[in-house]
């Protein structure tokens, strides 16, 4: 019955990393408005809106990742009967590599992608620390 808990919980910190993410893009998205008739099937059009990308638009996309991989993690360690820094830690590699995947396929600016990087791993690194103490307050030390 444990494992189904772990599985329930990754699945839930799965799906809210994808919802902030979502989200937090859409909210950039009406800042900032992809150009007029921009096909999303189309990888050229969409290096070629990314390079043209203002550095607001960009840094909403860093808050969504960051937000996305926190929220993730933090609703994965919070609802896990245990182990709780671990499982926060695997929704948000899966956050990472999604992260680095985009950056791998879509050429962004190196600033962009090596603060992307390190932010991500600082919002996994919270969520981390918020399932620990979760542990430690449940074991009562």
């Amino acid at each position: 019955m444990k494992i189904l808990r772990y599985a329930l919980a990754f699945l839930a910190g799965v799906i809210v990393a994808g919802f902030v993410v979502a989200g937090f893009e859409a909210l950039g998205h009406a800042v900032y408005p992809p150009p007029e008739g921009l096909d999303p099937g189309d990888i050229e059009q969409i290096k070629a809106a990314v390079a043209a990308m203002p550095v607001g638009a960009l840094l909403f996309v860093l808050v969504a990742w960051v937000a996305g991989a926190y929220a993730g993690g933090l609703v994965a360690a919070l609802l896990a009967p245990g182990r709780r820094g671990v499982l926060a830690a695997i929704v948000g590699a899966l956050v990472l590599a999604a992260v680095v995947a985009n950056l791998a396929m879509i050429p962004h600016p190196l600033w962009f992608a090596a603060v992307a990087i390190v932010a991500v791993l600082a919002g996994i690194s919270l969520a981390v620390m918020a399932g620990r103490r979760r542990d430690r307050a449940a074991s009562g030390s």
